[in-house]
């Protein structure tokens, strides 16, 4: 059984026979709020001063693999897996060798024996994509071990309290803030980091109190004590052959599964060579032809990929969908998409993953191919080339970190009040970070696309990408497989030239037999909504976004001037501006966030 799920715990400082239990009704609110990515099967251990549960949707083997998970030779040690294990039959046999004997096949099960033998290494020998829980009862090792894959696939948010010592996880922040005794509120500069940087990055999140176990780490917690993170090496594979046979290796082992598998397909190289590989497979194997999904809006929009989408699967013959959204949802699908993030992502392709994952799962699919992580690996940004082309002594990273923003610098400084510009000087703006971090690597001679490859993929595509779509399938319980951030992949990217890596190059070179001309000779188009064109007048997203928007509103919260964010917004109704629009854009989202996340958490000392 492939165990995706949502997981959750607890560990006290009182982790001991004379500590209470959890409270069962505070432990099913928890996973109330992340039931959706696990609607098959619900489980919770709990003892003195600790839990330990998940939300399972079935992917493999429907009847196997129970959670959490215990080996009878191995008492006092529990596990629980968001995710999949790839290698777990290599993993099975090297551990049946030394002694180990399992119940079943699920790829899961073997995690307590793993531990047994590695103790806190244990992660160092999974390849997959996984968020990962251990605890560890026996007496003299009483500990908590948290675990993520490589490149921060499956997440898992924490919250320690300083107070009494506690600890608590769980897969997605609403979650999380059901545990009675969180305390939370939005960090100060939540509003300028969505403005510099899109969404938060690093371990931080929008909340104060809040973390995310990065990329490749692992979280050690003693009772009583904070989590202790350490960064692990990646794990090593040696991919064989040129970009396309690896790509193609890793397509045919995500495409197996015992549930319907379909394509992501927005019509662009990456999608686009994830579903030729796809489909390909699919008529090798006999199976029943691949079916692709394409979001669109109801309407003539400009920039629509649809064209582009179905000249893709007529090329690879496929199944095709192209689903097309009513613009008058986009308010509510707003608000449901901040509230599954649990945190403010002001780039409007959430709602076209929410949307489209929704037509996935309606259609009665359960795992889908998507072509995320390309970009990142392969150089595939326009800020990226525009670094690469900037002279010697230009700032090239202020220009990259201008890029990644809803607002550039400038109009940040200009639409905040006095009060927040002076504390944001004060304590630094998430885009001084990521400068920082550029011009430190190349001060130690680091090539600018390694600099840059190395800050998108360990920070911003687990954060602004991964944890986007790992939310929002989930929230349609559909399982999303993403073939470029597989361990050979990664490994086979960063052995490239960097001619090959720049651009794409690679890629282009594995697609030239495989997708049409048309898709190969476009220019880049990232997926999402017609932000400009639906913030005209008299559209229905301007007067959700007028509302969020209000002076009262925005005197209120203290942090932008409410005159200044009207002639914003008055600007861009004469002027249609994409970056006006994307500006306007996340101030709504940062604002709506702000609502939201207030009826998300549980007053202390109050059931939940």
């Amino acid at each position: 059984m492939t165990a995706v799920c949502r997981i959750l715990g607890s560990f006290a400082a009182g982790a001991a026979a004379h500590a209470d239990r959890p409270d069962p009704a505070q432990l099913a609110a928890v996973s109330a709020r992340q039931r959706h990515g696990g609607p098959d099967e619900h489980a919770v251990l709990t003892g003195p001063g600790w839990s330990l549960g998940c939300d399972r949707l079935a992917v493999t083997d429907p009847c196997g693999g129970q959670q959490p998970y215990r080996l009878p030779h191995l008492p006092g040690v529990l596990a629980v897996l968001n995710g999949e294990i790839y290698n777990h039959a290599e993993l099975r046999r090297t551990l049946a060798a030394r002694g180990h004997r399992f119940p079943d096949h699920c790829d899961g099960t073997l995690l307590p024996a793993l531990y047994a033998e590695y103790g806190p290494a244990f992660a160092e020998h999974l390849d997959g994509m996984f968020a990962v829980a251990i605890l560890d009862l026996r007496p003299g090792s009483t500990r908590l071990v948290l675990a993520v894959d490589d490149m921060g696939m499956k997440p898992i948010h924490l919250h320690h309290d300083p107070y009494d010592g506690s600890t608590r996880f769980a897969s997605e922040i609403p979650a999380l803030l059901a545990f009675e005794g969180v305390r939370i509120s939005p960090r100060e500069d939540s509003l300028d980091t969505v403005l510099a940087t899109r969404t938060s990055f690093s371990t931080h999140t929008a909340l104060d109190g809040v973390s995310v176990l990065p990329p490749g780490a692992t979280a050690f917690v003693r009772p009583g004590a904070a989590p202790v993170v350490r960064r692990r090496g990646p794990h090593r594979i040696t991919p064989a052959g040129d970009t396309q046979d690896v790509l193609r290796h890793e397509v045919r082992r995500l495409a197996e599964a015992e549930v319907p598998v379909c394509a992501i397909t927005s019509g662009g190289l990456d999608s686009g060579l994830v579903t030729a590989l796809a489909a390909e497979h699919a008529r090798e194997t006999d199976a029943p032809p691949l079916h692709t999904f394409h979001l669109t809006y109801r309407g003539r929009w400009p920039d629509s990929e649809a064209a582009y989408a179905r000249s893709v699967a007529r090329r690879t013959r496929t199944v095709h969908h192209e689903v097309a959204v009513d613009p008058d949802e986009i308010g509510s699908l707003l608000t449901r998409t901040v509230r599954h993030l649990g945190q403010p992502n002001a780039d409007p392709i959430t709602l076209s993953t929410y949307a489209l994952f929704r037509a996935v799962r309606e259609s009665g699919f359960t795992v889908a191919l998507t072509g995320d992580g390309a970009d990142e690996l392969f150089g595939g940004y326009d800020r990226m080339r525009a670094a690469l082309a900037a002279p010697a002594g230009t700032d090239w990273a202020g220009t990259y970190a201008d890029a990644l923003s809803a607002a550039p610098r400038l109009l940040r400084e200009h639409l905040y009040t006095a009060n927040y510009r002076a504390h944001i000087a004060d304590q630094g703006s998430a885009a001084d970070r990521i400068e920082q971090e550029l011009r430190s690597a190349e001060a130690v001679g680091e090539d600018r696309l390694t600099a840059m490859t190395a800050f998108e993929t360990r920070w911003r595509l687990p954060a602004y990408h991964l944890r986007r779509v790992d939310h929002l399938s989930m929230a349609w319980a559909v399982e999303a497989r993403m073939p470029f951030c597989q361990p050979a992949v990664v490994t086979h990217a960063r052995g490239l030239s960097t001619a090959a890596r720049t651009g794409k190059r690679a890629l282009y070179e594995a697609g030239a037999e495989l997708l049409p001309s048309a898709v190969l000779r476009r220019p880049k188009q990232p997926f999402t909504l017609p932000l400009s064109a639906m913030l005209a007048p008299g559209s229905p997203l301007l007067e959700t976004v007028r509302e969020l928007l209000s002076p009262a509103r925005l005197v209120l919260g203290g942090k932008v001037r409410a005159d200044r964010v009207q002639k914003l917004l008055t600007r861009h109704q004469e002027r249609p501006s994409h970056h006006d629009a994307q500006a306007l854009w996340a101030l709504a989202v940062h604002e709506l966030w702000s609502e939201v996340v207030q009826g998300m958490r549980i007053p202390t000392g109050c059931a939940a």
